[in-house]
């Protein structure tokens, strides 16, 4: 009987908790950052896992790209896609279309492939059409640069079914070199170049390797890509912040690099690396040749590596971009000896610049001037993984190879580069205008990478209101403009930011001009409802 009672009591309350689990998260205005159920989970009997069991890191770990914010857009997506409006008991929405505007996913936002890139991915993926090389050319338009990139990288790869090497493949990695070399003016060694799944994966590989201790720390910028501090956290490692300078363009503040690196150590944090995204995300700033020596000197002094997170390198409007290699070869170059220790990794990707293949997962990062012992051990790391995805090699070497003036495929390849350049551009400055007329804003103008940070100004009553809700101002403003336009931008609080400032990031990846009107228009109801 007695037993009959406890599986009573243990089935009214794993009912109980999953109500209150299915009213937590359909409730946009609770923090997913805050669960509800730990206290009185009903799972801790009944399963291996519970809430409070799992790797703690993981469960602190914040990625606000795709946090609640974007969790409440692809809702909004779902019920749109059902018929609009929707069948009750569902509410109508407001708009008509979601705008993902929180993420730097091309193709999402309609951005095209590159044609060159995507016919030579159907002949590797599928290597039986190449067997009537004339119906290629006179039937589906194939040029024949196009059919003979296909067979050289078979010749290489021999299938993208197959495993390659865990570095990734020897010719790519090759054309990776070359590329780099025509880049910036100094040899590149394959040897020193990894493939991997996007340059995300590259940091993960990098800073498990970096990261030996819950004392090891890292300097990021403030704001940075959440990757950075998920990273850590997950590692059990420290963040050592320093932040970025607003007033000069979102450019680094050297002495602000030191105060965060001479806090951080006395503190007990043995700082061994400094991450530096340039062109920057979110805040869209390309640095300057100065900015980079000046990091690179601050490194070697102090003896630590530098992340170079470069995967914006050809989302460039304003200035040029300057890569950490080549700023390292010019310094060695200028001042032998002084330099030659110092560890630059640099990271690339497919996702970014004007081939937005996110969904491939392709990238690379080299190596340059860390002891081949520790290189041997990232090799160890990456072929616990196998290998990076073998398409998105593929795809690596096509970007950084692409057809040449004189190569069939050029004509067309050209103009669909740079078309996709100067949509990203026109469609940045436009947003930047509007923000521009809009009251409290304030933003910098565009350099590149594919994101605006604007500072927004909010009224004390709109501050306390976020406050009743339990979110951060920041995050209050864009859960609002999500839910009236289907507009999903990024609090600035996801990416770090001053004491006092609030900011949201926003892509300018959509196409047409619409969407932008729309936050114009929702911002002036926001301001006018909370104004003091």
């Amino acid at each position: 009987m007695a037993s009959n009672y406890a599986s009573s009591i243990l089935a009214s309350t794993e009912l109980l908790s999953r109500k209150l689990q299915r009213n937590y998260t359909s409730n946009p205005l609770v923090s997913p950052s805050r669960p509800l159920l730990r206290t009185m989970s009903s799972t801790t009997a009944l399963r291996a896992l519970n809430i409070e069991n799992i790797n703690p890191h993981v469960r602190e770990a914040q990625y606000g790209v795709r946090g609640e914010l974007a969790q409440r857009s692809e809702k909004y997506r779902a019920q749109l896609k059902k018929g609009h409006p929707p069948t009750p008991p569902e509410d109508t929405l407001p708009f008509d279309q979601v705008i993902s505007a929180n993420i730097g996913n091309p193709q999402q936002l309609d951005q095209k492939p590159i044609t060159f890139f995507r016919q030579v991915l159907s002949l590797v993926e599928y290597p039986p059409l190449l067997e009537n090389e004339k119906v290629l050319r006179d039937g589906l338009g194939y040029k024949q640069d196009v059919i003979d990139r296909a067979k050289w990288l078979l010749s290489e790869v021999k299938s993208v079914g197959a495993y390659s090497a865990s570095q990734g493949a020897p010719a790519i990695r090759e054309s990776v070199a070359r590329y780099i070399e025509k880049r910036d003016g100094y040899p590149s060694d394959p040897a020193t170049i990894f493939l991997s799944a996007g340059a995300s994966s590259g940091v993960n590989t990098l800073m498990n390797v970096i990261c030996s201790s819950p004392e090891t720390g890292i300097l990021v910028p403030i704001p940075q890509y959440p990757l950075y501090t998920a990273t850590l956290a997950v590692l059990n490692a420290r963040l050592v912040p320093y932040y970025l300078e607003e007033s000069r363009a979102w450019g680094t503040n050297l002495q602000t690099i030191k105060e965060s690196y001479q806090k951080a150590k006395s503190a007990g944090t043995d700082v061994r690396a400094i991450v530096v995204i340039n062109p920057g995300n979110p805040t869209g700033a390309t640095l300057s040749a100065e900015d980079v020596r000046g990091v690179l000197d601050f490194a070697a002094e102090q003896k630590i590596v530098i992340l170079a997170d470069e995967v914006y390198q050809t989302n460039v409007f304003v200035g040029t971009f300057t890569s950490f290699k080549k700023g390292l070869r010019d310094l060695q170059k200028g001042t032998p000896g002084k330099y030659d220790n110092l560890e630059v990794a640099s990271l690339n990707s497919i996702s970014k610049g004007m081939v937005g293949e996110c969904g491939h997962r392709g990238g690379y990062f080299e190596l340059t001037g860390f002891d081949p012992e520790v290189a041997a051990q990232i090799y160890k790391f990456v072929s616990i993984m196998l290998c990076p995805p073998v398409i998105g090699q593929c795809l690596v070497e096509m970007q950084v190879n692409p057809p040449k003036e004189g190569d069939p495929s050029y004509p067309l390849y050209k103009e669909e580069y740079d078309a996709i350049a100067q949509g990203l551009e026109a469609r940045a400055n436009a947003l930047y205008k509007e923000f521009e007329k809009m009251e409290g804003v304030e933003c910098q103008s565009p350099q590149g990478s594919m994101y605006l940070f604007p500072t927004v100004h909010l009224p004390g009553k709109a501050i306390e209101a976020a406050k009743q809700q339990n979110r951060k101002p920041d995050n209050f403003y864009c859960s609002r403009l999500l839910d009236a336009t289907g507009i999903c931008v990024v609090p600035g609080s996801d990416f770090g930011q001053k004491e006092g400032t609030l900011h949201f990031r926003t892509t300018f990846l959509a196409p047409g001009t619409e969407w932008v009107g729309k936050i114009t228009e929702f911002h002036k109801g926001f301001m006018d409802e909370f104004r003091g």
